[in-house]
């Protein structure tokens, strides 16, 4: 039976769902691993490295504000909104200190979450961390930074397939492709607001400020380009280029990405 299961805490914008996934009673714990998604999707992308991980500490993975099945904010918010949603998480969890993992959009949300509360994050692994040039983010504003206009022929749906199959990871079935593009929709007419905040959000002016150690993660996605100029911008840390991975590989190779993450973030004690 698997170790991960779900549950709802109050935080300051609502019911915030999680999933949680905690070691062996006989296992002594390492320092717990908090998980934040790209957008517009959800903690499930975490299902599967949450069981490797949980192997030898607590791994968890929550549904940022407005995703998934978590109650959304009020009004737009911005990535330091969803950074403090989740400096709630670790308070009411009890989590003392912790490593970060984010993906996309999470990724921005861990940075942001390590500037505002240094004295408890000891390490940062981010999965595509984008450094745009001006041209690319106009693009991304222009294609996922507004909202889509529903069509009553529902070619908007056949639209968000279309993206989610035509950058779907080496290996991704078509019955991942469909629960990808299921979650996408969950947000529904708000599902725009995790890239709005993302677009506004630049790992150009924060990774510099990040003490921590950071580790890079740059799979073959839609974002490698931009994401392998972040190695410029990090302190202390390194990128490390997965080749024949993309979008899809936490749940096709959930023990060997938990590997690469549990060394790092083990690394230094």
């Amino acid at each position: 039976m698997s170790r991960v299961r779900r549950m709802y805490m109050d935080g300051r914008f609502g019911q915030q769902h999680l999933r949680i996934a905690r070691p062996p009673a006989d296992v002594p714990p390492k320092r717990p691993l908090v998980c934040f998604h790209l957008s517009p999707s959800s903690s499930h992308i975490y299902q599967q490295f949450l069981e490797e991980m949980s192997r030898d500490r607590l791994a968890v993975a929550p549904d940022t504000p407005g995703f998934g099945e978590s109650d959304p904010p009020p009004a737009l918010p911005t990535i330091h909104d969803y950074a403090l949603a989740m400096a709630d998480l670790l308070d009411i969890l009890e989590l003392e200190t912790v490593d970060l993992m984010g993906y996309h959009t999470g990724s921005k949300i861990a940075v942001e979450l390590a500037l505002i509360r240094p004295e408890r994050v000891r390490h940062l692994v981010l999965v595509s961390a984008p450094v745009y040039t001006p041209e690319e983010l106009a693009r991304q504003w222009e294609t996922m930074g507004r909202p889509r206009e529903l069509q009553a022929d529902g070619s908007h749906l056949l639209e968000g397939w279309r993206a989610i199959f035509a950058w779907r990871g080496p290996g991704m079935t078509l019955e991942m492709v469909q629960k990808e593009f299921a979650e996408s929709l969950r947000g529904g007419p708000i599902s725009w607001w995790g890239h709005h905040a993302a677009f506004h959000y630049h790992h150009q002016e924060q990774l510099p400020k990040v003490e921590q150690p950071v580790l890079i993660l740059c799979p073959e996605d839609d974002l490698a380009i931009p994401t392998r100029r972040a190695a410029a911008y990090v302190r202390n840390g390194r990128l490390l280029e997965l080749p024949g991975k993309g979008h899809g590989m936490l749940t096709l190779y959930p023990a060997e990405i938990a590997q690469i993450v549990r060394a790092f973030v083990d690394e230094a004690g």
